[in-house]
């Protein structure tokens, strides 16, 4: 359940590999990336993030969306699908959780494409380096481009962003 709304999962089950050759978290992510983004963009859906995370037990979440939000069938499709894929593939070296999900009401911009779909939607900003003294913004998306956004912020104040300074950037829910 995510704060105002709720984000629908799907867990399917736990996966056992063994074998596969050791890679770095980087590169593990990027081939997982590579593998299921076809699969999620063939039942109609768009990958927004991948996380793996390794700990006392291994983890991978897969966040989907589509235009009018994810249900939980559709989780349930994909989870199904990208299950057949990992096993097809075996790319993980140790056992771990699926788990495929919306990306809930405060769902990461990740990209020119989010930006210039969410316009007229209140959003944060977090960026690498100061923008006009602030390195966190929060306000109406006014604007997007291949290079830069514009927020109106909540002081009415329009501001400037270059894409290239946003480290962070997500959805922002208001009661």
């Amino acid at each position: 359940m995510t704060k105002g709304g709720f984000s629908h999962s799907f867990l399917l089950k736990e996966h056992f590999f063994e074998g596969s050759p050791a890679m770095s978290k980087d590169s593990l992510k990027a081939e997982l990336h590579r593998l299921l983004e076809p699969v999620i963009i063939e039942e109609g859906l768009e990958l927004v993030r991948l996380d793996f995370n390794v700990g006392r037990k291994a983890h991978l979440a897969v966040y989907i969306d589509k235009p009018g939000g994810v249900t939980i069938s559709d989780c349930e499709t994909v989870s199904r699908a990208l299950s057949d894929q990992l096993d097809a593939y075996d790319p993980i070296p140790q056992s771990y959780i699926l788990e495929v999900s919306s990306p809930g009401v405060e769902r990461p911009l990740t990209g020119a494409g989010d930006f210039q779909r969410f316009q007229g939607e209140s959003v944060k900003v977090y960026t690498a380096e100061p923008v006009d003294g602030k390195k966190y913004f929060q306000g109406k998306l006014s604007a997007a481009g291949e290079e830069y956004i514009e927020m109106i912020l909540e002081n009415e104040e329009r501001i400037e962003i270059p894409l290239d300074q946003i480290k962070k950037a997500h959805l922002w829910f208001q009661p």
